[in-house]
């Protein structure tokens, strides 16, 4: 069974930066696309980066060049890197890989 532990979220001010780390258990990291997504309660989920097996990032338009997908093989962990933060970007962010969905992590940007 896979299992994917997201952390790193937290309470940050504009402008600042945080990274999420997502470890992935099991043999399927990086067989497949690893994907980050976030939601906030009362809206509709919404992707924010996608790193493919082949290595190729892509980016929702509202965090390109703020945000930045990568991975570490050796440690079956996907990361999201986010800068220059806003509050628009408080959400709980998930990673997923496949029909697989982590917990969670809360980001919250405040004023």
């Amino acid at each position: 069974q896979v299992q994917l532990r997201e952390s790193g979220g937290g309470l940050v001010q504009v402008g600042g930066s945080l990274r999420l780390s997502c470890v992935v258990s099991g043999p399927i990291f990086r067989r497949y696309g690893m994907i980050w997504y976030r939601q906030v309660p009362g809206k509709e989920r919404e992707l924010v980066a996608t790193l493919t097996s082949g290595g190729t990032e892509s980016y929702a338009d509202i965090v390109k060049g703020r945000f930045t997908i990568s991975g570490d093989n050796a440690k079956s962990t996907v990361y999201l890197q986010m800068d220059n933060l806003s509050p628009e970007d408080t959400a709980v962010y998930y990673c997923v890989v496949g029909s697989d969905w982590g917990q969670g992590t809360q980001v919250t940007v405040s004023p």
